[in-house]
């Protein structure tokens, strides 16, 4: 199969590294590089066909910082249970408990929030969309450890409508 130009983006909420990546397939880019998204925006296109991108094919045994761990990091998922369980889903919910709280989330196919419930401590629960989130990095759907934190959309659901 034919290599094809993908723009690619390790989007970190406050900025991201972008590259140009020859591959044969989008799939191919995510499960080969951890953390990053294809980007198909016509717009962000646009704005990086001038060739200020660092270009590079997917099969080059040396890649540029960034891209050199993410391949690294994917290298030591892709063999472990629940490894790409979550891509390729219409919606996907996640439990994330961080310190005092926890977060409800639902995620679209490309492992971005779509909502969101917290849980506070004292058990108060709040709901969030899109518009109250200044950023919101896509999770790498691809990542096994993420697969232990699955709930189900009516567990999510109940969450939701109680807060």
């Amino acid at each position: 199969m034919a290599l094809k130009r993908f723009l690619v983006l390790q989007d970190y909420g406050m900025g991201g590294l972008w590259w140009w990546i020859h591959a044969r397939s989008e799939r191919e880019i995510m499960e080969t590089f951890a953390g990053v998204e294809v980007v198909g925006d016509p717009e962000d296109v646009a704005r990086f066909a001038d060739g200020s991108l660092d270009e590079v094919d997917i099969d080059d045994p040396v890649m540029p910082a960034g891209l050199k761990e993410a391949r690294k990091n994917r290298d030591a998922q892709r063999d472990r249970p629940g490894f790409g369980a979550l891509a390729g889903r219409e919606r996907v919910w996640i439990r994330d408990p961080y310190e005092d709280e926890v977060y409800l989330e639902e995620l679209g196919p490309d492992g971005r929030r779509l909502r969101q419930v917290t849980i506070e401590a004292d058990g108060t629960m709040v709901r969030t969309g899109p518009e109250d989130w200044p950023f919101n990095p896509p999770r790498d759907l691809y990542d096994p450890e993420l697969l232990r934190y699955e709930i189900s959309a009516d567990e999510f659901e109940r969450a939701w409508n109680a807060a």
